[in-house]
């Protein structure tokens, strides 16, 4: 996709990318054809992967990077043009498609504007922070007098699938837990926060909005007392591809995670569709491996996307694949945004200091559960967010080079802070929420997110005339609000309130 859109409509929106690079084997079933290194997902008809996996693999010409086993899903590389071709003659697999030249760029907005007991070690946390005074997106959600209560608690891990986060920031460094981050670009888990450190900035700052630490420097997170692990799917140029995905589900899963934060969109398409069979196969490795982190008790929460576009009526994708200006392609309810759209996960949209959801969040029935502060610039600057942006973390190494100057702020301390709008900034403060319901003891993902839901301000359709020059990214549709105050598409099931949910009993 053409950087401008991200600019024109300040789109944060991330698909996917593919980094690792192949080595083309020998004996492929026929004449090779040599091309570009690519990586390839491969997906077999059951969850699980035949026991000869490398050596078919190698015999249709190619290399098995890494395999996901429980989940029917091998990441392979090659440079042999005719390796699709060749695999798809085992009957053992369902589908491959290759990633590599397929994503879309997180550019950086440019400059032109079941309940029990609480846990032992739930403490109350403070919210006097040097730069607390700028957080109108914490007083608005209650989370000053939630953490009165509980601060969350260091036995609950909070996985940020993004771009890695900033280890030695100050206010994060304390809260960061180096044995469960990850280094996930390639497919192939590479453990640690070195390897997971933030090269690009998106990813700290979704990491200081879900757990700041509540220690005298900077912000305070929504659960400034929880662990956080940099799950790093995305490279230094913002970009995301399938095999990251998968590799970051499948280690939050395996290591027992307890909410994951998804500000980005998944897959080479926007939309991807099921009667499409390449699509269709990496949409179904990325559900597989997003089902199994659910299964393994992981909350998964999403942002829904800064495209205005009603994602429960799509019609049109003109930005996919980003190899070129994109494709205008007619689309329908068979074709879905991932991580968002896949059942279970929370989605979430975004709104301002006003209370109304953001001129460039995406919505829809039944996609959007809960709606939460992303920043609004255009519609909703108030005395309190006098920029309408959102205050988190910044890299101190990125700060004069990925955050424009008219959003940087300089703690007393020296620590970096940069204002972003997105739902990129609505959903870790979601994710903060669950952290929080979960150091109450609640476990179940199926139950902290009733809990969310059941205790989110109502809010009801608002005037969309407002919206009426921010039509849909997509088709060019206005924005149109369905629903009633109970539920709509714009606010789900109202804004999310810290306090409602620490102090919710069934």
């Amino acid at each position: 996709m053409k950087a401008k859109w991200f600019s024109t409509f300040l789109v944060l929106a991330m698909l996917l990318v593919a980094l690792v690079p192949g080595v083309g084997a020998a004996s492929p079933q026929q004449p090779f054809s040599a091309g570009a290194a690519q990586t390839y997902i491969v997906l077999y008809k059951t969850q699980s992967v035949s026991s000869d996996a490398a050596a078919v693999i190698a015999k249709a010409g190619g290399t098995l990077v890494y395999n996901y086993k429980a989940i029917g899903v091998v990441i392979a590389s090659s440079s042999n043009d005719l390796f699709r071709s060749n695999l798809m003659r085992d009957k053992r697999v369902e589908g491959a498609a290759a990633t590599t030249n397929f994503a879309t760029h997180l550019d950086q907005e440019v400059a032109t504007d079941e309940a029990a007991s609480p846990l032992p070690d739930s403490a109350p946390a403070s919210d006097t922070d040097s730069l607390s005074g700028l957080q109108w997106d914490m007083v608005q959600i209650h989370t000053p007098e939630a953490h009165a209560i509980t601060g969350g608690s260091p036995s609950i891990l909070v996985g940020d699938i993004d771009t890695g986060l900033d280890y030695t920031h100050p206010d994060l460094a304390a809260n960061v837990d180096d044995a469960n981050s990850v280094n996930c670009v390639s497919g192939v888990p590479v453990p640690g926060m070195v390897a997971a450190n933030d090269d690009n900035g998106h990813g700290t700052h979704t990491a200081g909005t879900i757990a700041a630490a509540a220690n005298g420097i900077g912000i305070v997170g929504v659960a400034p007392n929880v662990k956080i692990a940099g799950i790093k799917a995305g490279n230094a140029d913002g970009f995301f591809f399938p095999e990251a995905v998968i590799c970051s589900f499948m280690w939050a899963g395996s290591h027992h995670f307890n909410v994951t934060n998804n500000s980005y969109f998944a897959d080479p398409w926007l939309f991807n569709c099921h009667n499409d069979a390449e699509q269709r196969a990496i949409w179904k490795a990325e559900q597989r491996a997003i089902r199994y982190a659910m299964s393994q008790g992981v909350v998964v929460v999403a942002a829904e996307g800064n495209f205005s576009d009603d994602l429960a009526h799509p019609t049109q994708d003109i930005i996919s694949p980003d190899t070129g200006p994109g494709e205008v392609r007619t689309i329908h309810n068979n074709c879905v945004v991932i991580p968002v759209e896949i059942s279970g996960v929370v989605g979430v949209t975004a709104n301002g200091n006003l209370l109304l959801k953001s001129f460039y969040s995406s919505y829809g029935v039944g996609v959007t559960q809960v709606i939460a502060p992303g920043g609004d610039s255009i519609l909703q600057r108030t005395a309190a967010a006098p920029n309408g942006r959102v205050l988190s973390t910044w890299p101190d190494s990125l700060f004069l080079v990925t955050c424009a100057a008219a959003r940087r702020v300089v703690d007393p301390s020296g620590a970096k802070y940069c204002y972003q709008q997105g739902t990129s900034m609505a959903s870790p403060h979601v994710a903060g929420v669950a952290a929080l319901i979960m150091s109450q003891g609640t476990t179940s993902p199926g139950a902290v997110a009733a809990q969310i839901n059941n205790t989110a301000d109502s809010m009801d359709c608002p005037d969309t005339s407002i919206y009426a020059p921010f039509p849909s990214v997509a088709n060019g549709a206005p924005q149109v609000c369905q629903g009633d105050l109970d539920y709509n598409s714009f606010n789900g099931h109202g804004q999310v309130n810290a306090l409602n949910a620490v102090t919710f009993t069934p």
